[in-house]
């Protein structure tokens, strides 16, 4: 549900929630709550540190075996590759708990958060967000926005007074826990009471938890990056020969390669979570030896919880890659461990090691009996129509959070054009600039037959737009059956 439920409240913003006050209630309240100012990015936030510790905590629950341990009969190779290293786990966690969510969500995305099991998920991750842990996260969106020379944008007037202060209030706060979770996490590490792999030394641990740190927040600001230079033209897409290669290879074959990262960029992530976990989670027994700083035993038991990495990697190995990236989407892809990191993660994906959730996701799909957005509220050229037209400039300031997946999980279940370069784009343009003119005539009309005349101008600019859709998918999809994915396109 933290899975799913972020692709629907990251997805649902443009479209007019009147459409669906009655056939989707619950889903209607929680946009109501997540959708006003700039609550969807306190969402995020919050959901950012939910979802880590929640792969931390199932990284506990089925943490690796000693390969000697027999299992099912298996041989010791087998029970050392998939439960001694955990990829068993990790298969099981982005299989089930999290693409297969996804898929669903992204298509479904009124029917998915239409439960009160997302009502809760929500205020959660909203209390996490107001408890402060997390707001140093602002202070490093503020940091890297001015870096880049942009402006801080917000839906909401400027702090001042009371809330200003309690705002920097709170900032000081996550600060102070930041620093005391990194000095906590390494006095475990050093003393060797962390639920780390016998026979590591504690320096190699110590090592491998800042490398693992820096391998998510690569691929959790790649992800940033790549959807946003893909809104990015060619000609404005800088001189670097690497980001320029990097984009060649993320939008050939009609853009399919975006999703295919996406999945194997998920399944990456997740493997450096259960063992960043396994390496951090601190393993002091109670009474028996003596706590980390000295600090009471309630203190150590929430240590032992394995708060402390899930803060540490929320923050420095998360969000703030993601900020940075972006603000400095170009300068990022110009990286070649990125242009690594990318091949690694198309040929994860190729391997086919999570295709199962395709198919789970239509057995849920079945079960739940999930219906495309389109079955309540229509096409978006059918909004438009019905003078509902979708708020576009509704999700364009989103940063914090991975607020852009549900787009390319869009395209990897039900390939969506959105992300292919193509000449359909400036007639896609056009026609949508022409349906906005007329829009407005049919509102400064006196006669009815002036309106009647445009009304009709305006059905036969909506079937225009309608055909060049079709158009574009039909090539997109003839291009994927062997033909050059970049012929025809600028």
């Amino acid at each position: 549900m933290i899975e799913g439920g972020q692709c629907s409240m990251v997805g649902l913003p443009p479209i007019d929630r009147e459409l669906y006050r009655e056939s989707h209630p619950i889903t209607y309240k929680i946009t109501g709550w997540g959708h006003k100012g700039d609550n969807l990015d306190r969402y995020l936030m919050g959901r950012q540190f939910m979802v880590i510790f929640v792969n931390f905590t199932i990284g506990l629950c089925g943490a690796p075996l000693d390969s000697t341990v027999p299992v099912m009969g298996l041989p010791p190779w087998i029970i050392s590759i998939f439960l001694g290293s955990g990829i068993a786990m990790v298969l099981q966690n982005v299989t089930i708990g999290q693409l297969t969510s996804q898929v669903n969500a992204s298509h479904c995305m009124l029917d998915y958060i239409n439960t009160h099991f997302m009502t809760f998920t929500y205020f959660v991750a909203f209390t996490i967000e107001a408890t402060g842990v997390m707001h140093i996260n602002y202070v490093i969106r503020m940091m890297a926005y001015y870096a880049a020379g942009k402006p801080v944008e917000s839906n909401e007037p400027p702090k001042e007074g009371l809330t200003a202060l309690f705002f920097w209030g709170r900032v000081l706060w996550s600060a102070g826990i930041l620093v005391f979770a990194i000095a906590v996490t390494c006095e475990a590490l050093f003393r060797g009471k962390t639920s780390l792999w016998d026979g590591v030394p504690e320096i190699i641990g110590l090592v491998l938890f800042f490398v693992l740190m820096s391998a998510i927040g690569l691929l959790e600001g790649m992800q940033i990056a790549f959807f946003t230079v893909s809104n990015i033209p060619k000609s404005e897409r800088g001189n670097s020969s690497l980001a320029l290669k990097t984009c060649h290879i993320l939008f050939k074959n009609g853009g399919k390669n975006l999703p295919g990262f996406m999945c194997g960029r998920q399944i990456t992530v997740t493997l450096c979570f259960f063992i960043i976990a396994r390496v951090t989670t601190i393993n002091v027994a109670i009474g028996e030896e003596p706590n980390i700083f000295g600090v009471a035993d309630w203190v150590q038991k929430m240590f032992n919880l394995g708060f402390m990495g899930a803060i540490t990697t929320t923050i420095l190995g998360s969000v703030a890659w993601q900020l940075v990236a972006s603000s400095f989407p170009i300068a990022f892809l110009s990286n070649p461990i990125v242009f690594v990191f990318l091949q690694a993660a198309l040929f994860l994906e190729a391997t086919g090691v999570c295709a199962a959730a395709w198919f789970l996701a239509l057995l849920q799909k079945k079960v739940m009996g999930y219906q495309y957005d389109e079955v309540y509220v229509g096409t978006p050229e059918e909004r438009a129509a019905k003078d509902h037209a979708d708020d576009n400039e509704a999700q364009m300031h989103l940063d914090m959070g991975t607020n852009v997946l549900a787009p390319g999980i869009n395209d990897a279940v039900g390939f969506n054009s959105n992300w292919a370069e193509g000449d359909y784009t400036d007639r896609r343009n056009q026609t949508l600039q022409n349906i906005a003119e007329l829009r407005l005539q049919i509102n400064l009309c006196v006669t009815e037959e002036e309106k009647e005349a445009f009304q009709m101008a305006l059905k036969l600019e909506v079937q225009q737009l309608e055909r060049t859709n079709k158009e574009q998918e039909t090539s997109v999809r003839n291009l994927g059956k062997g033909g050059d994915a970049e012929a025809g396109y600028d």
